[in-house]
């Protein structure tokens, strides 16, 4: 929401380089490419990037921890951390809303077909939102998030059904890399559970994260859909308003769903009785909905000034950054079955992103010293 340089390697680099080149040269290109990528967008664009990336790789992670952190201190309502997760959506409109002022436009008009899109995609996220909630409620944090990187899996299948998305060898392959992965978490469920959960409740999780993760897949390429079917134009600010209309309709089913099960008034029961006290409790609600939400606003900016490859690759990066906080944090239980599973995971990632590059001409490249990337003072 849940929902990641982004590089296309020049051809002559993927299917003209003679077999004999030495890893010297194969370095020195890519120095080069990266190089003229560089000279290619202004200092800003670089900055903006780097601050999107840490939007992903601190926030996500923080939400994650947190909302584990609510169910190992007596939190027990799913649809208080489904509500965590959507409550933050105003973020985006103080975000937004300035921005057509600044930059003078108008927003995307709103049709039928556009507002129903918005409400599926909502109804959809609320659902993943809650599918999570009991992962994080049954499972260790980095447990969930490495069941979590399925997502991946299901957004290269359903992007190959819906989207029309490449498939090829390196994408099935990390397909398969992951799903082994996953099956070594679950063969070691019995050194890979809490004490107080149960057999069933830690089933329950394990198939509630999965079933989450190929909603997630599909949500992601519902998403892409749109913008191929839907929407005329692809910037900044129309990534933001889906992302701002999918969240609010999420937000409208989720505190119906709440308010259906008495979350509200549970939330001060819940208070009382939280290890730490009151004011631990609201700050961990608090925190919760600001991370995640600053990890959706960094998300839909990697997305905007990179491409869905850079989010894959800052996705990768986050699953074990958010598995070793869960050990030193919340002392999660750490077999080495879950670290071959997280090293075999991160293998998965590396094929989809390699399967995911795709080769574009250049014209006239730049010559540009394979030692600095750095431009001259003097210009010629």
């Amino acid at each position: 929401m849940q929902q990641p340089l982004l590089i296309s390697v020049p051809e002559e680099l993927m299917d003209e380089a003679p077999p004999s080149k030495s890893l010297w040269q194969y370095i020195s290109a890519y120095w080069t490419m990266l190089c003229e990528m560089y000279y290619n967008k202004p200092i800003s664009h670089w900055i903006l990037l780097f601050l999107s990336s840490m939007g992903m790789l601190v926030p996500f992670p923080a939400s994650s921890l947190l909302s584990r952190l609510y169910f190992a201190n007596d939190g027990k309502s799913k649809w208080i951390i489904s509500w965590v997760s959507v409550a933050g959506w105003p973020m985006i409109a103080i975000v937004l809303i300035p921005s057509y002022f600044f930059l003078k436009v108008f927003p995307t008009p709103l049709d039928l077909k556009l507002t129903l899109s918005y409400v599926v995609l909502g109804f959809l996220s609320a659902a993943d939102n809650l599918m999570y909630a009991y992962a994080y409620a049954y499972l260790p944090a980095s447990t969930a998030a490495l069941l979590a990187s399925t997502s991946l899996v299901f957004s290269a299948l359903f992007g190959y059904v819906l989207v029309k998305n490449t498939m090829n060898l390196s994408i099935i392959n990390s397909i398969v890399i992951i799903t082994a992965a996953m099956t070594i978490i679950a063969l070691d469920s019995s050194s890979d559970r809490y004490g107080y959960i149960t057999d069933r409740q830690y089933i329950i999780g394990f198939v509630w994260d999965i079933l989450g993760s190929a909603l997630h897949g599909l949500i992601f390429a519902l998403s892409e859909l749109i913008f191929v079917k839907l929407l005329s134009k692809r910037s900044f600010l129309v990534v933001l308003e889906q992302q701002l209309m999918v969240s609010l309709f999420a937000f409208i089913f989720t505190t119906i769903g709440l308010v259906m099960s008495n979350g509200f008034h549970g939330m001060k029961s819940e208070a009382s009785t939280f290890k730490g006290g009151e004011n631990t409790y609201y700050s961990v609600i608090i925190w919760g909905i600001i991370t995640f939400q600053l990890g959706v606003l960094g998300a839909t900016a990697v997305v905007f000034l990179s491409s869905t490859v850079l989010a894959g690759v800052l996705n990768a990066v986050r699953v074990p950054i958010t598995s070793i906080a869960a050990v030193i944090l919340l002392h999660d239980p750490m077999s080495g079955f879950k670290i071959l599973s997280l090293i075999i995971t991160f293998w998965g990632f590396g094929s989809y992103i390699y399967g995911s590059y795709s080769p574009a001409k250049k014209e006239a490249p730049r010559t540009i010293s394979k030692f600095s990337c750095f431009p001259p003072l003097i210009k010629d």
